[in-house]
């Protein structure tokens, strides 16, 4: 026998239904795309101008680094360090044998013929190795996250301060097209007042987990394990823990020393924002049970405060190492008018403007004037209607969508305005105070996990508030 009440829901649904593929159909009619053009770059180096650089940590971003600083025109690799022998091996088949390779920075530092220097380390050797280079009269090009600990955050920027040297942090979300794109959107007022952001960052393979393979000839005599543990607390050989340092907390800063840096370097890009006040997260260890101490999956929540760059807004953060929808990473910058999404490849406006409802949505959709009698309906339709001379259209979503060109890469990008830092003086884009403002609200997500605390955080004078 059927049931007429969920045969009436069933037709309701299915005219609900055609008109949401009426209103695509609309809205796609609005929808357009355009190509985003990288500034012009002169091709032309003298070789006067040519700079010699040098890596510190060959692994895998610092290849990625290497080979990417390599293309930028000028540019030549003299020297490089790292702490495994095979690494270094592969160093001089790469990019040849004329190519300077030890286990010890601090050989790096003292040569002459080096300019600037790629830091691509473990977490708890940033901060050291780039003050001593800085020190040493280097330029420096630091991977995020610039410190392990809040502390050494201070002694980075006086350093640089007092050294003068070019100094930039590797998050190149600071200098990529798209978030330049999305911040001259959302200061233009596209989306109208902010009131949220959400930021994910998901992987789903065992490598994105971190879970590097490791080689068979890993032993004490093909890497220098002393030199690697640096300050950490003293262990014995362990290739798991050498190869595999971001799931270790002695080494590491976890998911948002790794992921959640460049969620807060784009954000803060599109706001020019200093950073949050309020800091809290949830997570845990979940699905990779290997022997890790840091969490396979992080919730992170920040108030940031009303400033003349942004309104108060809330940002919810998240990474799960076991997602089962493949994956991904994006942005959306919500706001009472629209919202900016950003992903890797694209910044999508949608403008959403409030518009008074419809005659259908407030005298019969889902609206409390159904549950009056009939009387009273009928005397709030007729006092609705004369205050409404016509129907008032639905909204309808207005979408532009902003490409990267095909082979796009905001690596080189991020490099190239590092290496004409060097040159020219220019400001870099991400300097110690930019670095330090993504990098602390990270480190403290961290914090308000492993103390269950709600953390706050003063991002103009960069400390802890009590």
């Amino acid at each position: 026998m059927s049931n007429p009440t969920s045969r009436r829901d069933f037709l309701k649904l299915a005219t609900l239904g055609m008109a949401g593929i009426s209103m695509s159909a609309a809205a796609a009619k609005r929808a357009r795309a355009e190509i985003l053009q990288p500034p012009a770059r002169s091709k032309q180096v003298s070789p006067n101008d040519r700079i010699r650089l040098a890596t510190i940590g060959m692994g895998i971003i610092g290849f990625v680094d290497t080979e990417t600083a390599l293309e930028v025109p000028g540019v030549e690799l003299v020297a490089a360090a790292d702490c495994y022998d095979s690494r270094l091996v592969h160093t001089r088949e790469v990019f040849g044998k004329q190519v300077a390779t030890t286990r010890a920075h601090e050989e790096i530092l003292e040569r002459p013929d080096v300019d600037a220097v790629i830091i691509s380390v473990p977490d708890h050797w940033h901060a050291r190795i780039a003050m001593e280079a800085m020190k040493a009269g280097k330029a420096v090009y630091c991977e995020k996250p610039m410190v392990q600990d809040i502390e050494e955050g201070s002694q980075v920027i006086q350093t640089e301060r007092s050294t003068k040297q070019v100094f930039q942090v590797g998050s190149q979300y600071a200098s990529s097209i798209l978030y330049q794109k999305a911040r001259e959107m959302y200061q233009s007022g596209a989306i109208g007042k902010l009131n949220l952001v959400e930021a994910r960052y998901n992987r789903n393979s065992s490598i994105g987990a971190w879970q590097y393979s490791i080689p068979p000839d890993a032993s004490p005599k093909t890497i220098d394990w002393q030199r690697f543990l640096g300050n950490a607390p003293n262990r014995p050989f362990d290739p798991v823990r050498f190869f595999r340092w971001r799931n270790y907390w002695d080494y590491g800063t976890g998911i948002p020393g790794d992921l959640y840096v460049h969620l807060f370097t784009g954000i803060h890009t599109v706001l020019n924002s200093l950073g949050p006040t309020r800091i809290m997260a949830t997570g845990g260890l979940r699905f990779w049970q290997d022997g890790r101490d840091v969490p396979d999956i992080m919730v992170g929540m920040c108030g940031y405060e009303e400033t003349e760059a942004h309104p108060e807004f809330t940002l919810s953060l998240q990474t799960n190492f076991e997602d089962g929808s493949g994956g991904g990473s994006s942005f959306r910058f919500i706001g009472d008018e629209g919202a900016l999404e950003v992903t890797y490849d694209a910044v999508t406006l949608t403008r959403s403007p409030r518009r008074g409802p419809g005659a259908d949505e407030v005298l019969r959709g889902y609206n409390s004037v159904r549950t009056w009698s009939e009387q009273t309906q009928q005397a709030f339709a007729r006092e609705w209607r004369a205050g409404h001379s016509r129907p008032v259209d639905p909204p309808m979503d207005e979408s532009t969508t902003y490409r990267a060109p095909e082979g796009y890469d905001d690596r080189f990008d991020h490099l190239t305005y590092f290496f004409d830092s060097v040159r020219e003086g220019k400001p870099v884009y991400e300097d110690s105070v930019f670095g330090f403002r993504a990098a602390a609200p990270a480190l403290l997500t961290n914090t308000a996990y492993r103390q269950n605390r709600i953390v706050s955080w003063d991002p103009e004078k960069m400390r802890i508030v009590s």
